[in-house]
């Protein structure tokens, strides 16, 4: 799948992207990550799923199966959004 660009993510998907940027969401590690804010679970697992197929957010690192773990902007994900956050 190609990135969308900035203009043609949607406002909640612009608004997880800033939350994985700020540092405050966790994923599971599986193939179908859920993401939790401030420790809470996001309401929307569905554009978490999709941010994460499109290789715009991933985990920090290994852990176990349903493990939680910092996410991170991938570059692409940190391009989309126009370079802000962390990327690695």
């Amino acid at each position: 799948m190609a990135p969308r660009t900035d203009s043609e993510l949607s406002c909640r998907e612009r608004a997880l992207l800033r939350v994985v940027a700020a540092g405050r969401a966790e994923i599971t590690c599986s193939s179908e990550p859920d993401m939790f804010v401030d420790g809470v679970a996001c309401c929307d697992q569905y554009t978490a799923h999709t941010l994460a197929h499109r290789g715009l957010i991933v985990q920090t690192g290994p852990a176990g199966l349903g493990k939680r773990v910092r996410a991170r902007l991938t570059p692409v994900g940190a391009a989309v959004l126009g370079g802000i956050g962390e990327a690695a």
